[in-house]
């Protein structure tokens, strides 16, 4: 980004914050994303992640770390003199790597492994919006071959599936095949069925100390691999923001009715809520209902959100890590629109082929308002090129003056990158551009 787009992100004189060293915890596009909004930062003054990947170390410097290990991550912390840690993945967060960050008095962005629950167990989070009065789809939690039957027989088809631990976005299973539902609920140790919600999904996004709840702005993902919402479900192929199919009204819908009554329930419950909730809803004929919650970022989500948000980022996160939400000035936003789509490996979702070459990064970067998040990538050793090493590989993001432009500016980005047997969705925010 040049010195227009940097300046752009700088808040008026009197809403500084102190600056900060900021260390994020994470290797995928969704800490690229959070690394690149942080280096353009003007408050933060030295910028870490770890374990990073090929393109976070070219905005922060890495640094090799267990990211489950919390003792290691917070003795990283230390060492660094960071004043804020980001947790950016699920799986840290359930360990209680935030945890083990606070208790050596470092501010951490992310709940306690405690709160975090609310996207480790959907059994607890079913528990919780049953207490909060939050609207959700029906549900039955089976442990049991007969309790699955039971579940299924009661609900029909389609058949929603729900892993209840963590699943890297892939434990969700929608089907009108019964003896597809029954053999995926029969694989989990304990599983979520559920009444299927129609209409369209969003994701909304907040940010919390617990007791104050600063929503964002709501994106809308693509987890199907193939074009027309086929396929297998993924972690994500794509996204773009904002709606403008939505109802003005539902992000303050969504504040009274989901957010802020969940994050009121696991404080009335002594377990805090400090972080980034991520609301995943059904727009029904009913009206919203939460499909399910997540405790971070969501990703490719984070990514076109982070992409039209105009407020420096460390001065957010810092005031949800240290309990000052409530005196940070309202965000701003930019007028225009955002798009990503993910470049995923050869085989993806399955087990994805790693090694390949990845070519055509700079002339992507290139394109006038796109540039390319990192998600699955390393740097070879020997040939210093930088190659694919995991599933979904990169997230080609652009901005534009609305989501046709925006499109436009990504597919351009996408073109010019290669790399063999790569795969990518062509229809991201098709239908609304």
């Amino acid at each position: 980004m040049g010195e227009q787009g940097r300046a752009a992100l700088i808040v008026p004189e009197g809403n500084r914050v102190t600056p900060v060293k900021v260390l994020v915890i994470g290797g995928g596009a969704r800490e690229h994303a959070l690394c690149r909004s942080l280096s353009l930062d003007p408050d933060v003054t030295a910028l870490h992640c770890a374990p990073g990947n090929a393109g976070i170390a070219e905005v922060a410097e890495v640094h090799p770390v267990d990211a489950l290990d919390g003792a290691a991550v917070a003795d990283l912390a230390a060492a660094l003199g960071a004043d804020l840690v980001v947790v950016g993945p699920e799986a840290p967060l359930v360990a209680g790597v935030a945890d083990a960050v606070r208790t050596r008095g470092i501010p951490v962005f992310g709940p306690s492994a405690e709160a975090a629950r609310l996207e480790g167990s959907k059994a607890f989070a079913k528990s919780v919006m049953a207490s909060a009065n939050v609207p959700t789809a029906r549900s039955y939690v089976c442990t049991t071959p007969a309790e699955v039957d039971a579940a299924l027989d009661a609900f029909g088809a389609p058949y929603v599936v729900k892993d209840d631990g963590l699943a890297a976005g892939k434990g969700v299973v929608v089907t009108d095949d019964l003896a597809a539902a029954r053999e995926h609920a029969l694989a989990c140790e304990q599983v979520v069925i559920e009444e299927f919600l129609d209409g369209p999904e969003v994701s909304l996004f907040a940010v919390t100390d617990g007791e104050t709840v600063v929503p964002l702005q709501p994106a809308q993902d693509f987890k199907r691999a193939l074009d027309g919402d086929r396929g297998p479900n993924t972690g994500g192929m794509g996204a773009y923001s904002p709606l403008p199919w939505a109802d003005p009204k539902l992000v303050d819908e969504v504040l009274r009715t989901v957010l802020q009554p969940t994050v009121d329930e696991l404080r009335r419950r002594g377990t805090p809520f400090s972080g980034l909730l991520y609301a995943g809803l059904a727009i029904t004929s009913r009206g919203v209902r939460v499909i399910e919650f997540n405790a971070r970022f969501g990703d490719p989500e984070t990514q076109v959100v982070l992409a039209r948000l105009k407020t420096p980022l460390a001065g957010l996160l810092h005031a949800a890590a240290t309990g000052t939400l409530a005196a940070l000035p309202p965000l701003r936003w930019s007028d225009g629109a955002a798009v990503t789509v993910v470049v995923a490996a050869h085989n993806y979702p399955g087990t994805p082929r790693t090694g390949d070459v990845i070519e055509g990064l700079a002339e992507a970067d290139a394109v006038e308002g796109a540039y390319v998040l990192h998600a699955g990538t390393k740097r070879d050793e020997a040939s210093g090129a930088v190659v694919g090493a995991g599933g979904r590989v990169l997230s080609v993001t652009a901005s534009g003056t609305d989501i046709a432009d925006a499109r436009t500016r990504a597919y351009e980005a996408v073109s010019r990158i290669r790399m063999a047997g790569s795969q990518h969705r062509t229809d991201i925010a098709a239908r609304v551009s």
